[in-house]
């Protein structure tokens, strides 16, 4: 199972996290283009309102732990296309799901989604993220690239993959340390899933292990 949290996989669900989507990377070129070109304004600027709204959360002192939590439960909805991304990690496992047990899935997997972020809030204080370009894959489909620095670390490039949609753009992926987190993420379950002969109460019942394990880590 993946365990490659970071500040944006916390924000945006790790990936968390309906409809086709591209599995393929960005050539290396693409992302280091990303860097030092603006395609999308509309989606840099997303970006950079959405993570001031979660450090805002992560460096407000005044602000107890529940109300962390709950905070950056909404915030999810906002940063993140949860449904795109819950039908996403399970690969070609999602079609042949009942909607009954897609949704005993989705409910289990945001329920770990949210342990993640609530077992590390209190690392990222002290941090800020800048917006430093983004590339046009295609319109409504965007790269952004940004700067995670501060905090007594050094300064680390995080680029996100947004979509526009219905309610405008949300995050379906983030790259950390030259790793998407939700195609890692796809990997995994679907590996799961081949090696129990696609049994999704399998990959629920690991799902929940991890989620105890987060809340402990938690407390």
């Amino acid at each position: 199972m993946i365990r490659r949290q970071s500040l944006v996989a916390l924000a945006a669900g790790a990936l968390v996290f309906a409809g086709p989507m591209t599995t393929a990377l960005l050539p290396a070129m693409a992302q280091a283009q990303a860097i030092r070109s603006h395609g999308d304004a509309d989606a840099e600027m997303f970006v950079q309102n959405e993570a001031t709204k979660v450090l805002q959360v992560l460096n407000d002192r005044s602000m107890s732990l529940d109300q962390k939590k709950q905070t950056f439960h909404a915030l999810i909805d906002q940063v993140a296309d949860v449904p795109r991304i819950t039908s996403f990690v399970l690969g070609r496992y999602r079609r042949s799901l009942t909607p009954d047990q897609f949704n005993a899935f989705a409910a289990t997997f945001r329920d770990y989604a949210d342990s993640v972020y609530e077992s590390r809030l209190g690392e990222y204080s002290g941090q800020t993220l800048k917006v430093t370009g983004s590339v046009v894959r295609q319109p409504g489909d965007v790269v952004v690239s940004s700067e995670v620095i501060g905090g007594g670390r050094p300064p680390s490039t995080v680029n996100w993959r947004v979509i526009r949609g219905q309610y405008g753009y949300r995050a379906v992926d983030v790259q950390v340390a030259g790793v998407w987190l939700a195609i890692t993420e796809q990997q995994d379950f679907v590996s799961t899933l081949d090696n129990h002969g696609g049994d999704i109460n399998v990959l629920i019942k690991q799902l929940r292990r991890n989620t105890a394990a987060n809340e402990a880590h938690a407390r």
